[in-house]
């Protein structure tokens, strides 16, 4: 699987939409605030507002008209929350009620492959090893990838001091704290994780690792747009990632 380097732009990894080997990928990136989409053959995202009103069948809609002119054969669908069987297991906490048992297949009448948002970040940013994912964002998603194989974990959702790591350096505990405070959190969930699950190397991504002034020992910043790099991988012949089942076509 090719991997960009920390200096590559991820649009350098984003086939081309002349390229005979490769099928044209729509990636949608659903985020609790926004939704992002980009095609191949495109340079440029497209985005719209997400929240707690979205359903799955809006984001599709919303989706088809925002993308009309763009042409694509298969759909990537990074989504907040854990992904079993190629769809939603829970309902995500952010949006409207209605993923889990929505069949995206139908709705696009193409192949979908659907990931966790932050596992699909996590794919677009590796570079081999042992990674630790950590998205700083609406709240805390976590991954692990080894030897390029694709982890999903939910590592936001574990006791911390009186709540739950998501709740101290998610978009919450920003508000709630301050951003001096947060920050130290910050550090200090990093360092318990990597204390835990010993990785190579920590890639903060989310949009809320731009807050950070200093980044934790072991860490570096990731980039957003890295979530399109993984939703293009995942159609690669040699992406090992655990979290893409053989997509159901319609």
């Amino acid at each position: 699987m090719a991997l960009t380097t920390p200096d590559q732009s991820p649009a350098t990894a984003i086939p081309k939409a002349d390229s005979p080997s490769s099928r044209r990928v729509l990636v949608i990136d659903v985020g609790g605030t926004n939704v992002k989409l980009l095609a191949t053959g495109q340079t440029t995202e497209r985005k719209f507002p997400s929240g707690l009103t979205l359903t799955p069948q809006q984001m599709v809609d919303t989706t088809l008209q925002t993308t009309a002119d763009w042409d694509y054969d298969v759909v990537s669908i990074g989504y907040p929350g854990p992904v079993v069987q190629n769809r939603p297991f829970l309902e995500p906490a952010n949006l409207a009620p209605g993923w889990v048992g929505f069949d995206f297949a139908a709705a696009f009448k193409r192949p979908v492959q659907v990931v966790n948002d932050a596992a699909m970040q996590a794919l677009g940013s590796y570079e081999g090893g042992k990674m630790l994912f950590l998205g700083l964002g609406t709240g805390l998603g976590t991954t692990f990838v080894v030897d390029g194989i694709v982890e999903p974990m939910e590592l936001g959702h574990l006791p911390y001091r009186k709540r739950t790591f998501e709740d101290y350096v998610g978009a919450r505990g920003l508000k709630r704290l301050g951003p001096k405070k947060w920050r130290k959190c910050v550090d200090d969930v990093v360092s318990r994780l990597i204390a835990a699950v010993e990785p190579d190397y920590v890639v903060l991504g989310g949009g809320n690792v731009k807050k950070l002034k200093k980044l934790p020992e072991k860490a570096r910043a990731g980039n957003n747009a890295n979530a399109f790099v993984g939703g293009f991988r995942l159609w690669e012949k040699d992406c090992k990632a655990a979290t893409a089942p053989t997509p159901t076509a319609t």
